[in-house]
């Protein structure tokens, strides 16, 4: 199996193993970093020539980036790489949907564990992404900083002593840093009080988004919140700003988890125990239905309802449910609707007894 089949295919990512501070809500935390090269235009507005040298610049500093990371960088261009493929890097929070659509002349490198990636001629040429379990947005942005320090002594990057790090969007001028953590909220949405984290976060200078769906519809009870604002603020202040209004909604989905165990208790148990039975015995499982169910298993285990399954499945369970995932495993773009849910469930099957098992050794 060659670099790229093990990047595609692996269903555990670092990023997601139930680890980590306040992993019972906070699944993960993201550190972006924004840079771009002085004598080239923004990739917006860069013809292909110009789009192929920022490439090349950083595939020439590439080797101080592993030096100061101390292991392997894969890089990916996605002009090599089928559509389906570079869905796969999509969902597994590699690239962005930028680098799915548009694939002239951009590139990824991913370090083995996944938790590590740097995006050439996104919207800006260098995006610098690292991500970690739980609530914990130091060891990323040092880890960042690491790879932002190796290409800064290589390459010469667009810099303004007064506005700080130049980038293509105006909102992440200053330091380009762009920090976020992933919430699982299954207690506030049930109550039914998520729509107002969503409506205060911008007063914060923060924004509140669904992983999957939208505001109506939240499978899964997954979120995203980072800051908005980069201009005028320090790295620090910007991480202290979210670590705060993170640690009050940490706060807020116990409570109401509390409230759905106290006053919900048998109807919550029935459900967490029907998504375990469904998990795994069905044989045919939908994409939303894995992200709903995923999401019941995932709080009965946090709520100690469930035992003798090991938490870290919930992250499996949640790669090997994209449709994605499953037809590049399967190598097979054209598999119908009936064969996906099939494939699906017997994946995710597969994943819960391995981790049953694993539990009781």
């Amino acid at each position: 199996m060659n670099e790229l089949d093990t990047l595609l295919q692996a269903s555990k990512v670092a990023w997601l193993t139930a680890e980590g501070d306040d992993s019972d809500v906070v699944l993960a935390s993201r550190i972006r970093l924004a840079r771009n090269l002085r004598q080239l235009p923004f990739p917006n507005r860069a013809d292909l020539a110009q789009l192929q040298k920022a490439d090349e610049s950083l595939q020439s500093a590439m080797p101080s980036v592993e030096t100061a990371l101390g292991e392997h960088m894969t890089r990916v261009d996605m002009e090599n790489i089928s559509g389906l493929q570079r869905e796969v890097l999509r969902d597994k929070q590699l690239i962005s949907d930028n680098l799915l659509k548009n694939p002239q002349h951009r590139t990824v490198y991913c370090n083995d564990s996944q938790n590590v990636s740097i995006m050439v001629n996104e919207d800006d040429h260098i995006r610098i992404q690292c991500l970690t379990p739980g609530l914990n947005l130091e060891t990323p942005l040092q880890k960042a900083f690491a790879v932002d320090d190796a290409l800064e002594g290589q390459l010469d990057i667009a810099f303004d002593e007064k506005m700080g790090y130049l980038t293509a969007c105006p909102t992440n001028m200053g330091t380009g840093l762009r920090a976020s953590v992933l919430l699982h909220l299954p207690g506030m949405v049930y109550t039914r009080n998520v729509s107002s984290i969503i409506n205060i976060s911008p007063q914060l200078g923060l924004a509140v988004r669904p992983l999957f769906g939208d505001e109506k519809e939240q499978p899964g009870c997954l979120f995203q919140i980072a800051n908005q604002l980069t201009l005028g603020y320090s790295e620090q202040e910007l991480i202290d700003n979210l670590r705060g209004a993170v640690t009050e909604i940490v706060a807020h989905e116990r409570r109401a988890r509390k409230a759905l165990a106290l006053y919900m208790k048998e109807r919550l148990e029935d459900e967490v125990w029907r998504a375990v039975g469904t998990l795994s015995y069905a044989r045919l499982l939908s994409e939303k239905e894995v992200l709903e169910l995923a999401s019941r298993l995932r709080l009965g285990l946090d709520l100690k309802l469930i035992r003798g399954i090991a938490p870290e499945c919930y992250g499996e369970v949640l790669i090997s449910g994209r449709s994605s995932f499953l037809q590049n495993l399967a190598e097979n773009e054209n598999l119908t609707k009936t064969e996906i849910d099939r494939l699906r469930a017997q994946h995710v099957r597969k994943i819960l007894e391995r981790y049953r098992l694993r539990l009781e050794e």
